[in-house]
């Protein structure tokens, strides 16, 4: 090869290689984002009968979460299922 074809060879991978970082910069920022709002949930005191929590965490347990996050995970299904009967 020529050394210009060389040269603009190795110019188009240096620009690559800024766009890629770049990208890498904007997904941690993502990152950071959705980590500062995982931070921000909210905590509510929930009071379950042992049968109740018994069955939630049999459940939690197949679906491999654990219990608060099955409960959350059934609290969301329930909210999306909500709206889309409202809508």
């Amino acid at each position: 090869m020529e050394e210009k074809e060389i040269a603009g060879k190795e110019a188009k991978l240096k620009e690559r290689l800024k766009q890629l970082e770049q990208l890498e910069q904007d997904i941690k920022k993502r990152e950071k984002t959705v980590k500062e709002k995982e931070k921000a949930k909210k905590q509510v005191l929930l009071r379950l009968s042992p049968s109740l929590w018994n069955e939630l965490a049999k459940w939690a347990e197949d679906d491999f979460r654990s219990i608060n996050g099955q409960i959350e995970y059934l609290l969301s299904e329930a909210v999306r299922k909500r709206k889309s009967k409202v809508f």
